[in-house]
């Protein structure tokens, strides 16, 4: 039985109809390192992981004759224990944080899965959501009829399941050999992290559209999603995994072999929000690009005013961007309550009633009598901004600016991030005076699209910004239409 940790969580503040903000989609990391601890250096790379995903974590490690799964629901630090660790034994190791995109929040649906292969056992992680999974499956039902036990028969509801039973290879084939037949069949965005008893390998779709790198031990190799798990393990940064390649890695070196051509389309949702500030991506530093989104910020949405405050932490350095391009005074003036986890208790009225106080709580003193400037990374509903501008309004401030550092989010995202729907989405329904009157600010500016990508310093056309312009870089299907749930959907009807 799950257990509550103590701490709050802000989705005890407010209803099913308030705000929530994009959600993280997963972290992985893998590391191929004889005689390291490999298992706690994957708990570490997963802790500085963890904003990707926090429902649930596991490693995978591998002896070189057996596979180890440790696994649970909960926050990296929740979930692994000093025992546990030093029970997961090997010099090989994979590991996953997960926010459900496809899939229940459930145990059943944790990472690393599990398959056969020919020669043994497959350990998959996955970051991303693909867009073809019907018609994997399809190629499942066909490839392999008499398989009877998987991670789906075990009721798995997840793309990442589907995946690891394709990957089950036959006798004729090794893993990597059926990697590369299945990769080019794969569609939508994907970062595998996975291995057998001896190989350690990562790939990535053709448009690259979450990140993944490869570092480089004293002894061994690590890839994980973002640089900041190099660092924490001591890794020097190599290289991105190119899209469309697939690595391996085992006793005999690391080898690169191409499965599709390269069709790049980043994320520009990374650079705004997702991804740590402190990660590098495709060359740029992501707290640079959100102070550069700052500045554009101050030149295209000029205002007068007193104080520049973030909403913590989101919207800290293209708060300081904004600051140093107009000269206005930066400062603190809503205090974050960081110690948030999971929780099981129900609220009361009363708690529910004090709303995003919660999480957020304003300094009176600080923002008292002054017209202050707002900035924050996004608006999906609109409910949060909402809340920040009445506890303002309440704590004395004169006039409150609101400024975003990015378009308004009209389109949800296909590719990994867990947005509203688009009936939910406040921009798609109201325009940018609308939304102003909605939230109740005395103005309202969104950085432009094409300064939001000059921030990032990748040109347009090697960037995916669908969330903004509704031009999807990979086909989506009509059956995502049913959501993150439609496997099991696809389970209950039978189909």
């Amino acid at each position: 039985m799950l257990r509550g940790d103590g701490r709050l969580n802000f989705s005890l503040a407010v209803s099913d109809d308030d705000e929530k903000a994009p959600q993280d989609q997963c972290g992985v990391f893998g590391v191929w390192a004889p005689g390291e601890e490999v298992a706690k250096l994957t708990f570490f790379g997963l802790y500085s992981l963890q904003h990707r995903g926090q429902e649930s974590a596991g490693i995978a490690t591998s002896n070189g004759e057996k596979i180890l799964v440790y696994k649970d629901m909960g926050l990296v630090s929740q979930v692994f224990s000093e025992s546990a660790l030093e029970s997961l034994v090997g010099h090989i190791a994979v590991g996953h944080n997960r926010y459900s995109t496809t899939g229940a929040s459930s145990w059943r649906n944790a990472q690393p899965t599990l398959g056969r292969t020919a020669s043994g056992t497959v350990a998959l992680a996955h970051n991303g959501n693909l867009t073809n999974t019907a018609d994997l499956l399809q190629l499942l039902a066909e490839r392999y009829p008499d398989q009877k036990t998987n991670e789906i028969t075990s009721g798995n509801t997840t793309d990442t399941a589907v995946l690891t039973a394709l990957l089950a290879g036959d006798l004729d084939h090794t893993l990597e050999a059926t990697a590369l037949e299945l990769l080019p069949k794969v569609k939508g965005a994907f970062c595998l992290v996975f291995m057998d008893e001896s190989t350690l390998y990562a790939a990535r779709d053709p448009q690259g559209v979450r990140p993944l790198v490869l570092g480089r031990l004293e002894r061994g190799w690590v890839v994980a999603s973002e640089t900041a798990a190099l660092d924490i393990v001591g890794a020097s940064f190599v290289r991105e995994v190119e899209p469309g390649e697939l690595i391996a890695i085992d006793e005999n070196g690391l080898r690169s072999s191409r499965f599709a051509e390269v069709k790049r389309a980043g994320c520009v949702f990374e650079y705004v929000y997702l991804a740590r500030p402190d990660t590098t991506i495709n060359g740029k530093n992501v707290y640079e690009a959100r102070v550069a989104m700052g500045r554009t910020l101050a030149r295209e949405y000029p205002v007068d005013a007193d104080l520049v405050i973030p909403t913590p932490e989101s919207g800290t350095p293209a708060a300081i961007g904004f600051s140093q391009e107009s000269g206005i005074p930066f400062g603190h003036g809503l205090v974050k309550n960081s110690y948030v986890g999971r929780t099981f208790i129900q609220p009361s009225q009363t708690i529910r009633q004090l709303g995003i106080r919660l999480k957020l709580n304003p300094l009176r003193e600080i923002i008292e009598g002054k017209r202050i400037v707002v900035v924050d990374d996004s608006i999906v509903r609109g409910n949060t901004q909402r809340a920040i501008v009445r506890m303002l309004r309440e704590a004395g401030a004169r006039e409150i600016h609101v400024r975003i550092s990015s378009p308004p989010v009209k389109w949800p995202c296909y590719y990994g991030i867990d947005f509203a729907s688009r009936a939910e989405l406040i921009a798609n329904g109201l325009d940018v005076e609308e939304i102003r009157r909605s939230i109740g600010a005395d103005s309202l500016g969104y950085v432009s699209l094409d300064g939001l990508i000059a921030a990032t310093e990748v040109p347009s056309e090697k960037l995916c910004s669908a969330c903004f312009t509704g031009e999807y870089p990979i086909r989506i299907p009509e059956d995502l239409s049913e959501g993150k749930m439609r496997l099991e959907i696809t389970e209950v009807h039978g189909n």
